[in-house]
């Protein structure tokens, strides 16, 4: 079966994650997202679903989810979020799938 004929889902589940459980490597800046009302395109746009909107309006974030892809730090730029590369190679290793 070549790469392509599997499901997004197949081939997202041969990545490795190794998570830093002390340090979140993305933060989202609630003030702005919220007058802006970026913060539901971030939940949007995500493909990991690493964003979900909270009943106040806040931004929770599932960093160990993150596929780094870097789609998040074009919505809004550095007003809207932090992102920095996890620490000392945690984060996700991807494989041929």
């Amino acid at each position: 079966m070549k790469p392509t004929e599997r499901s997004i889902h197949e081939r997202l589940s041969v990545n490795r994650y190794q998570t830093d459980e002390t340090t979140n490597h993305i933060e989202v800046n609630q003030d702005y997202a919220r007058a802006t009302g970026l913060g539901k395109v971030l939940v949007a746009i995500c493909p990991a679903h690493v964003y979900t909107e909270n009943p106040d309006g806040s931004i929770s974030v599932e960093y160990a989810a993150c596929l780094e892809c870097g789609t998040c730090t074009h919505v809004g730029g550095p007003e809207l979020l932090t992102w920095h590369p996890p620490a000392g190679g945690a984060g996700v290793s991807y494989r041929h799938g």
